[in-house]
């Protein structure tokens, strides 16, 4: 009888992989929506109620731009962190930017600094636990 040969283990064909990782159309959607709804969402709290101005659709692309750049560079080197660093760095990365959303908003610093750490909280909670339920 002949027997199939041991193949690599799963975790080590996934660091072959990662490695040599290509950029896709598809790796560019996420990021990019969510920076489209950000730089929108802070040109809408830029504008004050007030009339909409090339400066305020201006700082809503950069925004938009920034923030998918900023999570397009997370998603990449994401694969090469320990999923505790990875967890951390995506919660980081929402509690900066949802911070900074409230506080657009008019609120004073104190209470913009909570929010976006109670949001932080969640993220990193929940980025921990998917990266340690769903990866090998």
């Amino acid at each position: 009888m002949a027997h199939a040969a041991p193949t690599a283990s799963q975790r080590y064909r996934q660091t072959l992989t990662d490695h040599t990782k290509h950029v896709s159309a598809f790796s560019f959607a996420g990021p990019l929506v969510l920076g489209l709804f950000y730089g929108l969402w802070t040109a809408f709290l830029d504008r004050d109620k007030g009339p909409v101005t090339p400066g305020n659709v201006l700082y809503g692309i950069l925004c938009g731009v920034l923030f998918a750049a900023c999570l397009f560079g997370l998603d990449r080197m994401g694969s090469r962190m320990l999923p505790e660093l990875r967890a951390a760095a995506y919660g980081a990365f929402a509690a900066i930017a949802m911070g900074y959303l409230y506080s657009l908003s008019g609120q004073g610093i104190i209470r913009s600094v909570a929010i976006g750490l109670a949001v932080g909280a969640g993220v990193g909670a929940g980025a921990f636990y998917r990266f340690h339920t769903r990866e090998p």
